[in-house]
């Protein structure tokens, strides 16, 4: 019998919770008040009818073998080092945030993943392998960086056309650099765009409940997991 994975998506706005493709997703906010401990406790509370075996969390910070390395910018302290499986009970999975959504989005060839929300969230996947990446602090123009121009704060100093235009700009670039097949743009503010770049295509954020599952998948043949988290 398979595992039913719980599968958490933490933004910088809202904790976004999903169980299944068929029940609606809960959700409570997040931000800067948000720690860990407060974390646990109110997801609990929000799936306390729901059945699961195991959890898959997608962080928005950098994560390296299903440790977060560092503080979240948007949320509160407490992260790094804490032991979510005792505190859950359960087993648990943590990628990424933008990682998980980009494995749920990939459907073969040399994907980047883009997501354009409260800052900016990267992932390289090809074959069976997810590369999280960290380019929202690369430099850019003006003394700004990636995320600075693409966030929510950039489109909200830029103006939408001015946004739109950079986002152009990004894409075309990083796909050029990454030698990708497309590009995936997930995300909140993915659906403002009114044209998408040329090689790109439109994610959704429902694609994270999809990777989380996938985070959990095992090789039939070998009984390893069936994705490399890099």
């Amino acid at each position: 019998m398979s595992k039913r994975i719980l599968v958490i998506d933490i933004g910088g706005s809202h904790v976004k919770l999903m169980i299944s493709q068929r029940i609606k997703r809960r959700k409570f906010g997040s931000g800067r008040t948000l720690t860990p401990r407060k974390f646990v406790a109110e997801t609990k509370k929000e799936v306390a009818d729901w059945k699961y075996d195991a959890i898959a969390i997608g962080f928005p910070a950098p994560v390296r073998d299903g440790k977060i390395l560092c503080e979240p910018k948007n949320l509160g302290k407490g992260w790094v080092g804490f032991d979510f499986r005792k505190a859950f009970g359960k087993p648990v999975r943590i990628i990424n945030d933008a990682a998980m959504q980009a494995l749920g989005s990939y459907h073969g060839g040399r994907m980047l993943f883009l997501g354009l929300g409260t800052g900016l969230g990267s992932a390289l996947l090809w074959d069976r392998n997810v590369l999280s990446l960290e380019l929202s602090d690369l430099p850019y123009i003006e003394n700004q960086t990636v995320e600075d121009q693409l966030s929510d704060a950039g489109r909200e100093r830029l103006g939408a056309k001015n946004w739109e235009r950079e986002v152009h700009r990004v894409v075309a670039g990083f796909k050029q650099a990454f030698i990708a097949n497309y590009v995936v743009l997930g995300g909140g503010n993915a659906k403002l765009l009114e044209d998408l770049p040329a090689g790109s295509e439109l994610g959704h954020n429902r694609n994270a409940f999809t990777g989380g599952q996938r985070l959990w998948q095992r090789d039939a043949r070998t009984g390893r997991p069936a994705w490399k988290i890099i």
